[in-house]
């Protein structure tokens, strides 16, 4: 898109500072280690469910709410079918959460480096906002979000870092913050750590988001979901049904009910990340990468005799992608999804040729 400004525009539009997604290629034969999407595709039965619902059907619109996948996703996580939002990827929700729970008089909290579309969206809604520092070793000190504020944010595992808070820290961050909503956004949860969701029953204010992106191998579907309270779920059914009253299609509901049928096919594609991110890891640092331990689907690195830009632009000559965010103080970092066995050792044996470093 153009940089440029209309006269046509609002000033509005003029002043926002949209976000800015990693890299899609328009090649083939690029390595794609730069969005965090999973290495492997879909199960085999989100593919056949999604044909079978090529049809006719087709001209008729969605349950407004996405009824059966709401009900297969409370039955999964053991709620109640109330305590389930739907969107069209976990970005929508995360829009209608800021919109529907952080327009108040005190900012917002969250963390100076995480998933930068939470800005975004501040800008978008006129919220204020304060950002908290990481630690030095780049993690979430909750204890410095006991402040008053008009809501908290954060994911956990964070992004782009891959650092993991315990349960523990979270329920005493809930215990002190009852007056605001506190959201956790758990886009990367199924990849390591335990879930919040145990705290639902006893925190009212506490809203979970997760996606279908991620572990799931379902990005190109846009499925994304919030599970919290009666009250919170109401609230975001108000502000989607004044905005679009049929975010997900018979397409999404079917493709992601098939996903979670298939719980072997899951437990599978995370093992398997889980196993090449470990050996990818071990496989960097042998190359000189410091590494911080990571939670998530990628890894964020930094090399002490190369910098992460030369770095970066190295790798895209060679058709590798990878992700570098001008961003004080991870600007001499790379992040780096995990692939497939493949795609690691192509991106391990060109990191070896540019960072000169002999293993034999």
């Amino acid at each position: 898109m153009g940089e440029g400004k209309s006269i046509y525009w609002s000033r509005f539009v003029k002043d926002l500072s949209p976000y800015r997604p990693g890299e899609q290629p328009g090649k083939e034969n690029v390595i794609k280690l730069n969005t965090n999407e999973s290495p492997f595709g879909p199960s085999p039965s989100v593919l056949r469910a999604v044909q079978a619902v090529l049809n006719d059907d087709l001209r008729l619109y969605p349950t407004p709410n996405g009824n059966p996948l709401r009900e297969k996703i409370s039955n999964y996580y053991g709620l109640s079918e109330r305590q389930v939002f739907l969107g069209n990827g976990s970005d929508e929700v995360l829009a209608h959460a800021f919109n529907c729970f952080f327009r108040k008089d005190k900012p917002i909290l969250f963390p100076e480096i995480t998933y930068s579309f939470y800005s975004v969206f501040c800008k978008l809604y006129g919220i204020k906002n304060k950002k908290i520092s990481l630690t030095q070793n780049l993690k979430i000190n909750l204890e410095d979000y006991y402040i008053a504020n008009g809501g908290i944010i954060f994911p956990n595992p964070n992004a782009p870092t891959g650092t993991l808070l315990s349960l523990d820290n979270i329920r005493c961050l809930l215990e002190f913050n009852t007056e605001s909503v506190v959201i956790i956004d758990e886009a990367y949860i199924d990849f390591g750590g335990v879930s919040a969701l145990p705290l639902l029953k006893n925190y009212k204010n506490m809203l979970i988001i997760h996606t279908l992106s991620k572990s799931r191998a379902l990005a190109g579907m846009r499925i994304g979901y919030a599970l919290g309270s009666d009250e919170l779920i109401d609230g975001l059914y108000r502000v989607k049904n004044s905005f679009n009253s049929y975010p997900t299609s018979r397409l999404q509901i079917a493709a992601a009910i098939a996903s979670f049928k298939d719980e072997d096919y899951f437990q599978d594609s995370i093992k398997k990340i889980k196993k090449g991110r470990d050996a990818l890891s071990k496989g960097l640092q042998v190359l000189g990468f410091a590494v911080t331990p990571s939670f998530g689907n990628f890894l964020l690195v930094a090399h002490a005799d190369h910098g992460a830009f030369s770095i970066w632009k190295r790798l895209r000559q060679d058709g590798i992608l990878v992700r570098h965010f001008d961003q004080y103080p991870i600007s001499n970092h790379l992040r780096i999804s995990v692939g497939n066995e493949v795609q690691n050792r192509a991106l391990l044996e060109a990191l070896r040729e540019i960072c000169g470093t002999d293993t034999n």
